[in-house]
């Protein structure tokens, strides 16, 4: 794969593959002829300060996957396809439930880093919300490896995203995609210029009835409604052709019903409605009512300015995201032992500085700082009964209030060195520093040297090594007080629980990149990591909110390959990727475990609960006229899961192998505008599979992907 300091090999494959298909929600193509010259004006200053930005951002030895609005075209949903799923078409990306994180990169759990416009976002708690919507995407460049020092926390994965904006004509989108499960799907653009002000909106809601994966093999899921909207806003005002005031804004609001898994025996006895001797209750577990509700917030405000040599952005950023489950008080208690009323909370502020000097013309210098302040609450109220010796002593609950909370900050600067040092080979290198005070008080000096080399035409090979820091994420590191649930249903087996610390990690990635003709290109990446207090989460409760614990020390290593063929009106693409990652010896959130398998993780490398051995992902597309068919597919062997009576984590569930198929036609210069119709069918084989047992490390309750489903979309451009 070439890695040059702009752009790579497979970035430009892409493009190539792609290119052929215009996207509805692309600012229209103007007559500049009859634009005011003022208008042509910011448009030109609109590019200029675009590259500028982008050259703060140096990708010299990383692995580099980049998807534009064309790809996204060509999935079945098109951009109504939730980001994370656009994200596991890409090498190394596997899914998960949306429980337990929903995708995981190079065998990591989370640990994703989201830039917008150059920005870092703070991270927004964990649930099922997809926060970020895929239409409001232009192009995004997907980073893995060793990475430069301007990118640190969050290294498994830097999802950087252009986001659409104004054109020179106003103009819109408005669609409606409806399918089955009840998915109902109204989406807006609104986007143009009014002299120097440029402006890009969007909005959508979704409902269904399958927010969350069926715990049973059925079609359909009981209890599994949900709602959810989402907005979006970038605005620019350009003060001059070389300085741009920017703000961007996003909102989202999910509600979701947890479902439920019929036919369960009562495991406690609660006065007046169960029996758990006789097995008997009044209320099934096919009629629990646990909901779960999701809030996420965020606005920049940015200046840049380009200075000839010297470009810089300077930004303040604010969000808030807040995660509510809300049990059923009887269910809970009857079949857990337990009904928590759990509320997290996170806001968070600061800023972000980066700057870059081309110092010579063989030497490009760049800077940075970032500083941010998060404040954390979780509110838990908490009904359990009490017990002896592990059994149940009462009939009647208790309830317990467990409230904490907790105002932490992360600092970090870099500094670093893009050197040309001849035509085919560039070296790109620096040092990160990092500090975190919050759980945990952990400071590291992080060194990043980066290498491209352009071994020949259409033939890149690059290496990488990074020091890694990587703090747990506050939101979500409060540790329950164990002492407040002695002699209960909810007592851990383990009475210790230290706090969760942070993951430092030796990187090393080296791969190669190979134009064989004008029309295919395959790429190839190993990548070996060494990590010491490895950072993993689980579910450990009914509430949907993952918890995160150390192993002491891990690994993971993997190979990824992958090939782009093009032609005039066709192309395929696919992706393969192998995988192992184990850690041993927990050492931070002890009271989440069992005694026996705590025991057992202590004195051996088991295999963490998301790794996945074999991955493959690939589709292709054909154009004929205004009309395109496509078709994609996702092949995982299955993650891992806790055999009856074996190790943690040795076994692994069975392999999967979905299809998805869509067409789409467009109608031009209609009354209304550009009209696009969209037929999609996911699953197309109606394969039932399993994501989750419910057994393995961490672990929560079963999870079936979903079955065929099929989606008719119809939009129109103006």
């Amino acid at each position: 794969m070439q890695h040059t300091p702009r752009l790579s090999a497979l970035s430009l494959a892409l493009a190539s593959l792609f290119s052929f298909s215009a996207h509805a929600a692309e600012p229209a193509e103007a007559n500049t002829d009859a634009v005011p010259q003022d208008m042509q004006k910011v448009e030109v200053t609109s590019a200029h300060l675009k590259s500028a930005r982008i050259e703060l951002s140096p990708k010299v030895g990383t692995t580099i996957y980049s998807i534009d609005s064309h790809m996204v075209d060509m999935l079945g949903q098109g951009d109504n396809t939730p980001f994370n799923e656009v994200l596991l078409r890409l090498p190394g990306v596997s899914q998960d439930s949306k429980g337990s994180g929903a995708l995981h990169v190079r065998d990591d759990h989370a640990n994703v880093q989201y830039r917008i416009n150059g920005v870092q976002l703070p991270e927004s708690i964990s649930g099922f919300g997809q926060s970020i919507d895929t239409r409001l995407i232009d192009k995004t460049d997907f980073m893995t490896g060793a990475l430069p020092a301007q990118f640190g926390l969050r290294t498994a994965g830097i999802v950087d995203i252009e986001t659409k904006e104004g054109g020179l004509t106003p103009g819109g989108r408005i669609g409606i995609m409806l399918g089955s499960h009840d998915h109902v799907e109204p989406s807006a653009e609104f986007f143009g210029s009014v002299g120097k002000f440029n402006y890009y909106l969007s909005g959508s809601y979704l409902g269904n009835a399958l927010g969350v994966e069926n715990p049973q093999a059925t079609r359909s899921a009981l209890h599994d409604k949900t709602r959810q909207n989402k907005s979006f806003g970038n605005l620019s005002y350009f003060l001059d052709d070389n300085t741009r005031l920017g703000a961007m804004f996003g909102t989202y609001n999910g509600r979701f019903q947890i479902p439920n898994n019929p036919n369960q025996a009562p495991a406690f006895s609660l006065d007046g409605h169960s029996d758990a001797q006789a097995g008997t209750s009044t209320l099934p577990s096919s009629q629990l009512n646990e909901n779960q509700r999701e809030v996420n917030r965020f606005l920049v405000l940015s200046l840049q300015k380009s200075l000839g040599d010297i470009n810089y952005q300077v930004s303040a950023f604010h969000q808030y995201s807040e995660l509510h489950f809300t049990p059923d008080a009887i269910g809970d208690l009857i079949y857990n032992g337990v009904a928590s009323d759990s509320r997290r909370a996170n806001s968070a502020s600061g800023a972000q500085f980066d700057i870059s000097y081309k110092l010579h013309q063989d030497h490009t210098v760049r800077a940075g700082l970032a500083y941010t302040r998060q404040k954390t609450t979780s509110d838990n109220t908490v009904a359990v009964f009490p017990s002896i010796d592990g059994a149940q002593a009462s009939t009647t609950p208790i309830s317990i209030a467990d409230n904490s909370d907790k105002t932490g900050t992360l600092a970090s600067f870099y500094l670093q060195d893009e050197w040309h040092i001849s035509k085919p080979l560039t070296l790109n290198y620096g040092a990160r520093f990092d500090k975190v005070s919050a759980y945990t008080r952990e400071q590291q000096w992080s060194p990043r040297v980066n290498l491209a080399y352009q071994l020949a035409p259409g033939t890149a090979l690059h290496a990488g090594y990074s020091r890694y820091f990587t703090p747990p994420p506050q939101e979500l590191a409060a540790q329950a007080s164990i002492d407040l649930y002695a002699n209960t249903t909810n007592a851990p087996a383990i009475g210790q629980s230290d706090n969760v610390k942070a993951e430092r990690t030796h990187y090393y990635d080296v791969g190669i990149s190979h134009q064989v003709s004008s029309k295919l290109t395959v790429t190839a990446d190993v990548y070996y990591k060494k990590i010491n207090n490895l950072l993993d989460e689980g579910q450990f409760g009914q509430a949907l909110i993952l918890t995160p614990f150390n192993y002491a020390d891990g690994y993971a290593k993997g190979l990824e390959l992958s090939a782009i063929y093009s032609e005039k009106n066709w192309g395929l693409f696919l992706n393969a990727s192998t995988q192992k990652a184990q850690g041993r010896n927990i050492n931070s959130g002890q009271a989440l475990f069992g005694a026996d398998e705590l025991n057992y993780i202590s004195s051996h490398y088991v295999y963490l609960d998301h790794d996945q051995k074999y991955t493959l992902s690939g589709g292709g597309h054909y154009h004929f006229g205004d009309s395109q068919v496509s078709a994609d597919f996702l092949y995982g062997s299955g993650l891992r899961m806790t055999p009856d009576g074996g190790a943690p984590n040795s076994g692994h569930l069975p392999s999967y192998f979905t299809v998805n198929t869509a067409l789409t036609h467009t109608w031009k210069n209609t009354p209304v505008g550009k009209v696009e119709g969209r037929l999609a069918l996911i699953n197309l084989f109606d394969k039932s599979y399993l994501l989750r047992d419910g057994s393995g490390v961490g672990v929560g309750a079963p999870q079936y992907g979903a079955r065929r489903s099929f989606y008719a979309g119809l939009s129109t451009s103006f």
